[in-house]
């Protein structure tokens, strides 16, 4: 198939253009570089760096590539600065979307898969997490991908243009070559091994006191190679679709800090601080629809084995991509 991969030089979309090239589909990459990396950029894969802002070179893209679907990877996915720009986020997440619809549209694409996000649960009251969770965001970011997800119903229902929205919960590890590398990291795993790199003096824990077996929170980690398998088995959906991405385990920060230091052998320090307002306990996800429905099996279940595969890529580019 033909693929547009639409922010694929960031660290999922560049991960899930490596492996549709490995599995031999035709690849055009479109980013404006704000938060990914030419380095980033799969040396087989057309590139056009540009913005879904602009309307007319998402129609000429579209048009020329004349892709069989796009993978849509563009949006901003900070929540604290969603709390303090809520505009950035509605005007990317939002109305750039549209410009990407309509542009599908017009060039009768049919077939979207959907970099969506488990933030568009907020704080929910039973785990695991299914797809019929009620959806009650905390955060414009989080409602910014569930406006989305509206929309996409309604092009389904009037344009016929249909999608696979898949619910990430927390991304982890690397491909041989290609990681995770942002310009503001907020993530948990990344910012450990900087410390074990010697990048960083120490890692913070915001909160030890909540109600799980460590007093730390619990995440559902989810292997960047699994996500990305994922997304090829949404290529062959015939219809539209969600569905929630995880492990159906988790696990706590403490453990990923130990198990930072077990696969790297190196002393990680830790700083101890209060809660952050609007961090639940636990976050936990099932899987099963999507295992029932495309027939995914994550291969990678180990907390070990994710950490290892990103500890490689960091000590391969210990500053990232450089850019």
């Amino acid at each position: 198939m033909k693929i547009l991969v639409v922010g694929g030089a960031g660290y999922i979309g560049s991960v899930c253009a490596e492996l549709l090239l490995d599995e031999g589909h035709s690849v055009s990459i479109f980013d404006n570089l704000s938060e990914g990396h030419p380095a980033a950029i799969d040396s087989r894969a057309h590139f056009t760096e540009g913005d879904l802002q602009d309307r007319k070179l998402v129609d000429k893209t579209l048009s020329e590539q004349k892709p069989d679907a796009v993978m849509h990877f563009a949006a901003n996915a900070l929540v604290g600065e969603s709390m303090q720009n809520p505009s950035k986020y509605f005007r990317n997440n939002v109305a750039n979307g549209i410009n990407l619809l309509d542009a599908m549209v017009a060039a009768r694409v049919g077939k979207i898969i959907f970099s969506s996000t488990c933030a568009i649960f907020g704080l929910p009251e039973k785990l695991p997490i299914e797809e019929a969770t009620p959806k009650q965001p905390i955060n414009p970011y989080g409602e910014s991908k569930l406006a989305f997800e509206k929309i996409l119903r309604w092009y389904d229902q009037i344009h016929r243009v249909k999608f696979v929205s898949l619910r990430y919960f927390n991304a982890a590890g690397a491909s041989a070559n290609f990681g995770e590398d942002h310009r503001c990291e907020t993530h948990l795993i990344p910012n450990v091994l900087k410390v074990a790199l010697g990048e960083k003096e120490n890692v913070e824990i915001f909160g030890t006191d909540y109600e799980t077996p460590d007093g730390t929170c619990i995440r559902d980690y989810i292997h960047i190679f699994d996500l990305a398998q994922a997304h090829m088995l949404a290529l062959g959906s015939s219809k539209s679709e969600v569905y929630n991405l995880g492990t159906g385990g988790g696990a706590s920060v403490r453990q990923v800090v130990e198990s930072c230091r077990k696969i790297t052998g190196r002393k990680i320090e830790v700083v101890e601080k209060s809660r952050r307002p609007g961090d639940p306990p636990r976050l936990i996800a099932t899987s099963e629809k999507i295992k029932r429905g495309l027939g995914w099996n994550p291969r990678f279940q180990s907390l070990d084995a994710i950490i290892e595969s990103a500890w490689k890529w960091h000590q391969k580019f210990p500053h990232g991509y450089g850019d």
